[in-house]
């Protein structure tokens, strides 16, 4: 395809705006499409029995001669859990950091593709071109080690993708954001910077991952007689990393449970992202050796989720480690929204078998507030502002953040996942849409569940199931047995026989009628034995559970 003076780029978003999770974008440009990021989401509250959510990836997968690569901007599972998933439908290389290409070959082991995915460790300052786009690095802050902002340049202009990020001047391992090459590339002209929003309703900055390992050494101080555990986010390496600091200032040995921590602290001291001193690290089956008050335990569970080890424990079903009156249990992190039900709960059942709980002042997030985007926006001078990564709520924030500095709405774009942004030097507006939307994985089926399962899932849920089983005669259609009914969530059978009997009633009721008529037709009768029943406990009971008839022919 020939270049052409009026080309646009084209930004389009496949998932993670207007919601937490799923981020990944396509870029693309005449016959080139590259995309950053392939996260997941984890299931809302009416996703019933599923496990996770990812982006459905049709736009690329139908403009697959077009993908030239993957960017990954940071370990976190809302930009790399999809990513085996992605990969089986469409095959392209991945271009990460070190850590983050750590922990994705790990996921890519567990799916048995390491084998046929090409892989390249970039290092910060480092460029990588693919057809007219040129991807380069930019070192910056988050909760995880090895985080990138990205400075696409394309030849309508460059974009800059500042991924998940904070500004710490005082970071805990390696070095602090590279905010002299973000003034240079600002310097250099930027069309659009895509902006992180997940703090953009805070004002001030956010404060450094330091100020938790302080705290870590106060709560240590105060708290010499008793077991600690701490739960956090497993991804949060920093934040172990200042666990063991103070463990070992204070002479405890650690002890890590929950198998996503276990897999990334692994993969994160492999690579010297994590310090941890000889002796230190203790298997879960050594703690007995040791005293309480010379053990802390890390712990996934911070968000309350059933499984994670720390709601095990808590409910007295860890095969390990049981709580103790007086154990010191700390929480460092912030409840995702949504989840805060599940953490309090966790929290009461915690406090009921005595143990002293500590919420506040433990955790600092890994996004940026207010000034920190500001900061950002005024080194970057970009021609159009675009907030990622967040809420609507959290969008519209930024764009008041980006108003105070003077831009106006016409420079300022809150897409939609799915909506296509051209944009180059002269204008930029959303002109398509594409099809986008989450797919479900619910143990190893990936989208064999959707909306109508998660309806009768809903809806044996709420009403329960009530099954009539009969047999009848071939050719004639006379019932030789029942109708027989079981049912389940609906009511207590041994509680109800007069319900029951009359419900055997109506059905018969209703078979007589069809064999008075002369109906041999399956469906008919089926549906007749649907109408009836339901028509019957609804007049009974103001209830509608999910009606099954089994006919077997004799």
């Amino acid at each position: 395809m020939s270049k052409t003076k009026n080309s646009k780029l084209r930004i389009i978003p496949l998932g993670g705006l207007e919601q937490i999770g799923m981020n990944i974008t396509a870029f693309e440009y005449e016959d080139s499409i590259i995309v950053v990021d392939c996260g997941l989401a984890f299931p809302t509250d009416d996703m019933l029995g599923i496990d996770l959510v990812i982006p459905d990836v049709s736009y690329l997968i139908e403009h697959e001669e077009k993908v030239k690569g993957l960017f990954i901007t940071h370990g976190h599972e809302d930009h790399i859990g999809a990513i085996p998933y992605v990969l089986k439908q469409i095959n392209m290389p991945i271009y990460a950091t070190k850590l983050t290409m750590g922990i994705i070959e790990h996921k890519l082991q567990e799916h048995n593709l390491s084998s046929q995915v090409r892989r390249k460790v970039v290092k910060y300052g480092q460029s990588i071109n693919l057809g007219p786009f040129r991807v380069e690095f930019v070192k910056t802050n988050h909760s995880i080690q090895d985080a990138a902002a990205f400075a696409i340049y394309t030849p309508a202009g460059v974009v800059f993708h500042t991924g998940d990020f904070k500004v710490d001047y005082t970071p805990v391992f390696g070095d602090a954001i590279d905010l002299q090459r973000i003034a240079e590339i600002g310097k250099k002209g930027v069309l659009a910077v895509m902006c992180d929003s997940t703090n953009a309703e805070r004002s001030g900055f956010t404060q450094s991952e330091r100020t938790v390992g302080r705290q870590f050494d106060n709560i240590f101080a105060e708290n010499t007689s008793t077991r600690i555990i701490i739960a956090t986010f497993a991804s949060n390496v920093d934040r172990v990393q200042q666990i063991i600091n103070s463990a070992y200032k204070f002479g405890r040995k650690v002890v890590v449970e929950g198998r996503s921590m276990v897999n990334i602290i692994s993969t994160a001291s492999e690579l010297g992202y994590l310090n941890i001193p000889e002796n230190t690290l203790i298997s879960i089956d050594e703690l007995k050796n040791y005293p309480d008050e010379k053990t802390v335990l890390i712990t996934t569970g911070s968000q309350g989720e059933s499984m994670a080890a720390l709601s095990r424990m808590a409910n007295g079903m860890h095969r390990k480690v049981s709580i103790k009156p007086n154990d010191t249990i700390i929480f460092s992190s912030h409840p995702i929204p949504g989840n805060e039900k599940a953490v309090s709960n966790i929290m009461n059942e915690l406090y009921r078998k005595g143990a002293n709980v500590i919420f506040q002042d433990v955790h600092v997030s890994g996004h940026a507030c207010a000034e920190e985007i500001k900061l950002i926006y005024t080194l970057l001078h970009p021609k159009y502002c675009i907030p990622v990564h967040g809420e609507y709520k959290h969008l519209k924030a930024q764009e008041a953040i980006v108003k105070e500095l003077g831009y106006t709405s016409d420079d300022i774009f809150i897409v939609s996942s799915g909506d296509v942004l051209e944009l180059d030097n002269e204008s930029a507006k959303v002109v398509s849409h594409v099809h986008t939307g989450a797919i479900m994985v619910d143990g190893l089926g990936v989208g064999d569940v959707g909306n109508i399962v998660l309806r009768d899932r809903q809806h044996l849920a709420e009403d329960g199931i009530i099954i009539v089983v009969m047999t009848l005669q071939a050719g004639t259609g006379l019932v030789l047995a029942g109708p027989d009914i079981v049912s389940r969530g609906f009511v207590y059978v041994r509680g109800s026989e007069d319900l029951m009997d009359s419900a055997r009633a109506v059905l018969n009721d209703t078979m007589e009628d069809l064999m008075s008529e002369g109906v041999t037709d399956w469906g008919k009768i089926k549906s007749e034995v649907k109408s009836s029943l339901s028509d019957f406990v609804w007049k009974e009971t103001q209830r509608r559970p999910m009606i099954m008839p089994i006919l077997m022919e004799v």
